[in-house]
């Protein structure tokens, strides 16, 4: 709005101004240039905008769980074209009205619940503050379009203390899911074991029955093909055999450094005689015909010593290796 030699008046679109003459209100000037009259004691009392206005109200409170925070809230009104001139005469000051109504409704909605809920229910807090404002601000003429909470903003250590609490939860979940990880690679580990497991004892069957058919073919085909030679000379020559493939085994592997074996001719007799013995015992044994010397026991002799709990013999053998 602005003057022009005293005796006119020009009122912006949007806008409302009043015209007072002698001190007392004579009418409202719409937007347009109005002529005023001196002599009469005109002058422009006041302009009130029609346009929409914001308001942000920054107020800080208390939640339900004594928690001090602040709330902004931005609060868009405008006044009513058809109340303007009791919107203008009843309040001196409609900003720190509204300001004040603001204040009061959101510490009238806040304090109910607790800090995590006020997050939560942001929009409700607001709806909440808004149709309290509005309903007081009808009286004055003013329109409340908008209510918004904006902003929430707790004291710093609230934040610090918050947050640690998030990552101490998601660090509980992550040690939770690694430590399930591990679980399942444990589990498929001892999976693919017992399967292995299963696989070679599988092969190492199919191996034992094989070498025993062999050997069942091989004193068959001897005694058939040599006369006179019963089944326990067949089997000290087959062992005296495997003895010197043993021998020459023992000699080419990498790896051994001490090798102490009795090559003498009765060694492999020796050592025939003492794995029958040994099967023979435990036969009995499973049978419940002699008690068991228990494992461990040693029976040493000369240049001999038999482990019976293992049901491993030799005849004074010993291998060093790394």
């Amino acid at each position: 709005m602005s003057s022009l030699l005293c005796c006119c008046t020009i009122v912006s679109q949007g806008e409302t101004a009043f015209i007072e003459r002698c001190g007392q209100f004579n009418r409202d000037a719409t937007p347009g240039c109005h002529c005023l009259w001196p002599c009469c004691f005109e002058r422009v009392a006041g302009i009130v905008s029609l346009r929409v206005q914001q308001l942000e109200v920054t107020c800080e409170t208390k939640t339900h769980d004594n928690v001090f925070i602040k709330i902004v809230t931005a609060i868009q009104y405008r006044a009513n074209e058809g109340d303007v001139v009791e919107t203008f005469y009843r309040l001196s000051n409609p900003h720190e009205q509204l300001r004040a109504y603001v204040e009061d409704a959101v510490r009238t909605a806040v304090p109910r619940n607790n800090l995590d809920d006020v997050f939560e229910q942001k929009d409700h807090i607001a709806k909440e503050i808004g149709d309290s404002v509005k309903e007081r601000m009808a009286e004055y003429g003013f329109t409340v379009l908008k209510a918004m909470v904006i902003d929430i903003v707790p004291d710093e250590r609230v934040k610090e203390s918050m947050n640690a609490i998030n990552a101490a939860k998601r660090l509980r979940i992550a040690a939770s899911d690694e430590a399930e990880a591990d679980k399942i690679r444990v589990v498929k580990a001892a999976e693919a074991q017992a399967e292995k497991d299963y696989l070679e004892g599988k092969g190492l069957a199919k191996s034992r029955k094989e070498i025993m058919r062999g050997m069942k073919e091989a004193v068959s085909d001897f005694r058939e093909n040599v006369g006179d030679t019963d089944s326990q000379e067949v089997m000290n020559m087959m062992m005296m055999s495997q003895y010197f493939d043993m021998l020459k085994e023992v000699g080419t592997r990498e790896g051994n450094s001490t090798i102490f074996i009795p090559h003498v001719p009765g060694a492999v007799n020796s050592a025939h005689n003492d794995i029958t013995s040994a099967l023979r015992q435990a036969h009995m044994e499973a049978n419940g015909g002699v008690p068991s010397m228990g494992a461990g026991v040693g029976i040493t002799s000369p240049g001999q010593q038999r482990l019976i709990g293992t049901g491993i013999t030799g005849a004074g053998t010993s291998i060093t290796g790394r």
